[in-house]
């Protein structure tokens, strides 16, 4: 069969090495988004699916609008099979949905119709689920609003961060992915509406989603901690100070004080009161400085019980 890959971020980057390993499976192309410039340099960056097409010697377009007419006739020329799509950034025309041969196909990071959109991995760990998985569909107009094909169930680990629980679904996500692009060719795949009452949705986020609001329960900061890391990391303020925290644990001490209040600080955590229970913190990165163990952090900071992270 013959596709064209659509895809921009690392998640796609196993989806695009699984398809391009598979003898069955000409890529004609692959699309991405353009080049941006990104870092303090502003040095103009290939995404991490153009990388991994050049290094496959694929052939890469680009485009800040895929539905242009002039950019919707290059497509036309592959004559493909299959559009696949992965995390690539743009919504697709009807035009280009109607492109190939068998369909657009979505490789999306949740049990949809649960967690639509762009934050699925993020937003299934901050709100403590213990089973998230991928679906691919058939895309629609709708924003991941298609006919599911298969799904698979994938857990999450108590202390899994966002950034583990992303490089499993991507490289399970890649095998699904195959079954059904060759499932749909043999006409052996399912074909299931959504259930529109039961969807949610996962909106983009911003750095704003990781301050951590002391008044929540030592649980909900535990979750967003893990579900912001490695981006965009949770903050809290000390003495006007902002501050990362990169790993905490719930702690089984045991206390009443003011939500933010630091209880203890020794060389191996702090002890801080959330709105229900305590949570110890594990690591920590003040401003302009690297990721340091607590230890380390207070060699150099003057922390004392009694004060507050705001």
């Amino acid at each position: 069969m013959k596709i064209i890959f659509m895809g921009t971020p690392d998640f796609a980057v196993p989806s695009l090495r699984r398809i391009a390993s598979d003898p069955e499976i000409e890529i004609a192309a692959v699309v991405t988004q353009p080049d941006r410039e990104r870092g303090r340099g502003q040095k103009v960056q290939f995404s991490a699916v153009k990388k991994t097409a050049l290094d496959l010697e694929l052939p890469v377009l680009q485009s800040d609008n895929v539905n242009k007419e002039a950019f919707l006739d290059k497509l036309r020329a592959f004559q493909v099979d299959f559009v696949v799509v992965v995390a690539f950034g743009q919504k697709l025309s009807e035009e280009l949905l109607d492109l190939p041969k068998e369909g657009c196909i979505n490789l999306h990071a949740s049990l949809l119709p649960e967690y639509r959109g762009s934050s699925p991995i993020h937003r299934a760990i901050i709100d403590g689920r213990k089973i998230t998985g991928n679906t691919t569909m058939y895309m629609g107009p709708g924003w991941d609003d298609g006919d599911i094909i298969y799904q698979q169930e994938i857990k999450i680990k108590r202390d899994d961060t966002v950034g583990d629980l992303h490089d499993r679904l991507a490289e399970e996500g890649s095998e699904l992915l195959i079954k059904t692009l060759k499932d749909i060719k043999k006409g052996t795949a399912p074909r299931i509406s959504q259930d529109e009452d039961k969807a949610t949705f996962a909106y983009k986020i911003d750095k704003s989603l990781g301050e951590i609001d002391w008044s929540n329960s030592a649980e909900d900061i535990y979750n967003l901690v893990r579900g912001v890391n490695p981006w965009p990391g949770a903050y809290t303020h000390l003495k006007g100070d902002r501050i990362k925290i990169w790993q905490v644990e719930i702690s089984d001490q045991q206390s009443d004080k003011e939500a933010g209040l630091i209880l203890k600080a020794d060389n191996n955590k702090i002890l801080v009161q959330s709105g229900e229970g305590v949570i110890a913190i594990k690591k920590l990165q003040p401003a302009g400085a690297k990721k340091l163990s607590v230890s380390d952090f207070l060699n150099g900071y003057d922390l004392e019980p009694g004060q507050k992270f705001r």
